[in-house]
C-alpha cells in the first residue's frame, strides 16, 4: 500500500516542485495515458473494420475492370435548371435553422496541450499554494488507481479564489499543460443568453462536451472564469455560516453580512452538473433502452445486466475575485471539494517573481545585484504577480523612450512612481509657493528618518505636481509586517503632522496643503480608539451592525464625544511632539529643502546622502 501512495503521490521526474519541507513530483499520468492509448487502438480498430469491407469492394471493381463508382456524376441540364432554386431554398433553411441549432451551443475554447506555453516552471511566488495544486494534480493523472485500488473519490473540481491578477488563470493553465489534457477555457458571461432557458442549456452543452472529450482522452480540464457571474447565491441563501475565528491577537467574526441575488434556475443546473460526471453517453442510453426492452419479456433470473457507466475523468476549476458572492450549496464537498485561496505574494514569492521576468526583460547589470533586486521586492508590497509585470513593462518603455534598449534603476523608479501617482505635471510653482512645498515635504521626510529609523525606508522625496499631488514623501517598510504595535502607528500620525508642523516653524502659518495628511492622521487615530484598544478604551466600535449606509470605523468613533476627543488628544500630543523634534533639528530641513529646490527630487540613497551630511556639518559645527 505504501508503494501504491507513492505512486499516486508522484514517481516520474517530468517535474519537480519545492516547497518549504515539501518535494512534490507531478507524474506523467500513468492512469491517462493507457485511457489515451486504449482508446486510441479503439479508434483504429473501429476505422478498421468499417474501411477494410469499403477496400475489397473497390479492389474488387478495379480488379474486375469496371468503373471505381457505381453510379453517374454527369451534371445535367435539368439539374442546372434546379440549382438557383435549392441554392435560395437552402440559404434560408440555414438563417432559420443554424440560430436555433447553436443557441445552446457550448461557448467554451478547447486548448490541446501543445498550444499552451504556460508550464509549471512559469509558476513562480505561489509557494505552498503550488504544492497543493501540484498534489490534485497527481490525483487527477492517477485517478483510476486513487478509486479502485485506495477506494478514495478523486476531486472533480476546485475553487480558486483570491484578489485580480494572482494568478488563478496563469495555474489553471499550467496544470493542464503539465496534464497533457484538454483544456476547455470558458468565460462565466458567455453562458448567459437573451432567450429563456439559453443559459442552462449552454451549461449542459459544456458539460457534455467536458464529459465527451474526458472519455476520449482519458481527461479534461474545464476552466470557468469568473464563476460569481452565474454561481451567485439563490434568494433566501447566505454566502456563509456564521462563525467566530480565535486568533493569537483577538476574536475575529465573520458573518455574512449581504446576499447576493442570482437566478435559480441557473444555479440550479451548474449544482446538477457538478454530479453528472457519471451520466451515460447517447449510445449507452440507447443499449440500455434495448436491453430493458428485451428485459420485459424476459424472466428475472434470465434478465440481462446492465453494466454501470463509467465516470470520465474530469476536474472542474472555477476562478472568482468574490468567494463570499457563490451559493453555498457549490462549495460542499462532492461538488467544489477543495478552495485554494490565491494571495498577493509574500516579500520572498515577489523576490522570486522578480527573477522570473528580469531574467526574460533587458535590464542594465545594476539589477543582477542581488540588493537591488531584495530592495525592489521590499518596494512593491501588496503587488500582484501582474502587476509586477506590468511594473518592469513599463520601466522598459520609459528606457525606450530615453533611446535605450534596457531598463535601469531610474526606469524602474520611474514606472513605480507613474503607476502609483501619476505621470509628472509641468507646473510653474512661484518662488514662494516652491519652498513651501520644499519645507512641506522636508518636514516628513525628517520626522520619518528620526522616528522611522529602525522601521521606514525612505525611498522618494519630491516636489513635482503629479496627480493630485503637489509633493510627497514615499516610504516603506524595512522588513514586510503584518502587524503593528501602538508606537509605530503614532509614527504614521507624527509623520503625518511633520509636513504642518514644518511650515509654522519656518513661515509662522500654514497653508492648505496639510489636508491630506491631517485625514491620513485623522483615520489612524480613529482606528487606535475604536478599533485597537490603543487609547485607553477596550470599547470597539467594529461590533456595532454596519449596514449600506454606515459612516464607517471613523464616523462611529468621530460621532461619540469621549471617542472624539481621545481622538483630538492623540493629534495635538503627536503635533507637540513633532514641533519639538523639528525645532531640533532645523538644520535637516534647510538641507531638505535645498536639495529639493535645486534637483526637485530626490530618490533612496540620496535623500540620506543629503541628510548624513547635513548631520556632520552640524557636528562640526
Amino acid at each position: 500500500m505504501a508503494d501504491l501512495a507513492q505512486l499516486v503521490v508522484g514517481s516520474t521526474d517530468q517535474f519537480e516542485g519545492r516547497g518549504d519541507d515539501v518535494v512534490v513530483q507531478v507524474r506523467s499520468g500513468l492512469d491517462v495515458a493507457r485511457h489515451r492509448e486504449a482508446t486510441r487502438h479503439r479508434k483504429l480498430s473501429r476505422a478498421a473494420y468499417l474501411l477494410t469491407p469499403l477496400a475489397v469492394y473497390l479492389w474488387w471493381r478495379i480488379i474486375a475492370g469496371l468503373a471505381i463508382l457505381p453510379f453517374d456524376l454527369r451534371y445535367t441540364d435539368q439539374q442546372k435548371q434546379l440549382t438557383p432554386g435549392l441554392i435560395l431554398v437552402g440559404v434560408f433553411a440555414a438563417i432559420l435553422i443554424v440560430p436555433m441549432l447553436t443557441a445552446g451551443k457550448s461557448p467554451h475554447i478547447r486548448y490541446q496541450a501543445s498550444e499552451i506555453k504556460t508550464g509549471f516552471d512559469d509558476v513562480v511566488g505561489l509557494g505552498l499554494v503550488k504544492d497543493e495544486v501540484m498534489h490534485t494534480l497527481n490525483l487527477f493523472l492517477a485517478y483510476r488507481t486513487f478509486r479502485e485500488r485506495m477506494g478514495g473519490n478523486p476531486r472533480k473540481a476546485m475553487l480558486f479564489e483570491g484578489p485580480p491578477g494572482t494568478g488563478k488563470t496563469y495555474m489553471a493553465k499550467a496544470m493542464a499543460k503539465e496534464a497533457g489534457v484538454p483544456f476547455l477555457f470558458v468565460s462565466a458571461t458567455s453562458f448567459q443568453a437573451m432567450f429563456y432557458g439559453q443559459t442552462s442549456r449552454k451549461i449542459r452543452s459544456y458539460f457534455k462536451e467536458l464529459r465527451k472529450i474526458a472519455r476520449e482522452e482519458g481527461g479534461a480540464i474545464g476552466f470557468i472564469e469568473e464563476i460569481d457571474a452565474i454561481a451567485g447565491a439563490r434568494s433566501g441563501m447566505h454566502g456563509a455560516t456564521p462563525r467566530s475565528v480565535s486568533g493569537a491577537f483577538g476574536l475575529r467574526t465573520n458573518a455574512a453580512g449581504g446576499m447576493a441575488e442570482g437566478i435559480s434556475g441557473v444555479v440550479n443546473e451548474l449544482l446538477v452538473q457538478l454530479q453528472s460526471f457519471d451520466e451515460p453517453t447517447r449510445g449507452e442510453q440507447m443499449k440500455s433502452s434495448l436491453i430493458n426492452a428485451v428485459n420485459r419479456f424476459t424472466p428475472t433470473k434470465y434478465a440481462i445486466n446492465k453494466r454501470a457507466s463509467e465516470v470520465p475523468n474530469i476536474l472542474i476549476i472555477g476562478a472568482t475575485n468574490r468567494a463570499d458572492n457563490l451559493d453555498p450549496a457549490l462549495l460542499r464537498p462532492g461538488r467544489f471539494d477543495r478552495s485554494i485561496h490565491f494571495d498577493l505574494p509574500s516579500r520572498s514569492g515577489r523576490r522570486e517573481i522578480i527573477d522570473y521576468y528580469l531574467d526574460r526583460k533587458m535590464h542594465d547589470p545594476e539589477l543582477d545585484r542581488p540588493g537591488r533586486r531584495e530592495q525592489l521586492a521590499s518596494m512593491t508590497i501588496e503587488y500582484s504577480p501582474v502587476m509586477l509585470e506590468h511594473l518592469l513593462d513599463e520601466a522598459l518603455v520609459w528606457a525606450l523612450r530615453d533611446g535605450r534598449g534596457a531598463m535601469s534603476w531610474k526606469d524602474v523608479h520611474q514606472a513605480k512612481m507613474t503607476e502609483e501617482i501619476g505621470l509628472k505635471q509641468p507646473v510653474e510653482y512661484t518662488d514662494n509657493e516652491k519652498e513651501i512645498i520644499a519645507v512641506h515635504e522636508a518636514g516628513h521626510a525628517v520626522v520619518a528618518y528620526l522616528k522611522g529609523a529602525d522601521t521606514r525606508k525612505l525611498e522618494v522625496l519630491s516636489i513635482i505636481k503629479r496627480r493630485g499631488s503637489l509633493g510627497l514623501l514615499a516610504h516603506s517598510d524595512i522588513e514586510e509586517r503584518w502587524t503593528m504595535t501602538r508606537s509605530e502607528m503614532m509614527t504614521f500620525i507624527h509623520i503625518s503632522m511633520g509636513g504642518m508642523t514644518a511650515e509654522e516653524l519656518y513661515f509662522g502659518e500654514s497653508g492648505t496643503g496639510p489636508s491630506g495628511d491631517l485625514a491620513h492622521a485623522t483615520a489612524i487615530a480613529c482606528r487606535m480608539v475604536g478599533s485597537y484598544g490603543m487609547a485607553g478604551s477596550l470599547l470597539s466600535f467594529e461590533a456595532i451592525e454596519s449596514g449600506p449606509l454606515s459612516p464607517g470605523i471613523v464616523g462611529k468613533v468621530l460621532s461619540d464625544e469621549m471617542s472624539r476627543k481621545t481622538v483630538e488628544r492623540i493629534l495635538d500630543g503627536s503635533k507637540d511632539e513633532v514641533r519639538l523634534l523639528l525645532d531640533a533639528n532645523r538644520h535637516l530641513v534647510a538641507a531638505l529643502r535645498d536639495a529639493l529646490l535645486e534637483r526637485s527630487e530626490l530618490v533612496g540613497d540620496e535623500i540620506l546622502d543629503v541628510l548624513h551630511c547635513a548631520e556632520e556639518a552640524f557636528e562640526a559645527v
